[in-house]
């Protein structure tokens, strides 16, 4: 089998076809053909691997979270800023019903349900009442980027 280095260096289609035994070598030909040029490294990443599984953290806030919040909302911000620095958060934020200015929870994305459960464990808005219930759920992406 041909590195996926000497691919991404310019290996010939015949080469790849030859001795590319992976079940994506389709997916894989006609994106070069038709662009004239070779894969990136996240595109044959892509191709090859199988879809990350993300864990969805969702809060419950009290009714008057806007008011509640405010003395531990640093905290709470801080703790997201770091797990994202450290890669163990995707993303995350306050959720609510469309039309209403107050958030009726959160949502959060972590590579880790060990991650999550840090979060809940840590977050000074659920050691402070803010938050009256959370679940995490696996999730595992089929399509798009996360």
């Amino acid at each position: 089998m041909m590195s996926i280095s000497r691919i991404l260096n310019g290996a010939s289609l015949v080469a790849m076809t030859s001795r590319l035994s992976l079940s994506k070598t389709t997916a894989f030909i006609p994106s070069i053909v038709s662009a004239k040029r070779m894969p990136t490294l996240v595109t044959a990443t892509r191709l090859f691997s199988s879809p990350p599984t993300r864990y969805l953290l969702s809060y419950d806030y009290v009714p008057d979270v806007l008011e509640k919040r405010v003395p531990h909302r640093e905290g709470h911000i801080g703790l997201a800023k770091d797990m994202v620095q450290q890669g163990l958060c995707v993303s995350g934020g306050p959720s609510c019903t469309p039309g209403d200015s107050v958030p009726s929870g959160a949502l959060f994305i972590f590579t880790t349900k060990e991650a999550a459960k840090k979060f809940v464990a840590e977050d000074p808005y659920v050691s402070n009442g803010i938050v009256t219930g959370h679940e995490i759920l696996e999730w595992n992406v089929v399509v798009g980027e996360n």
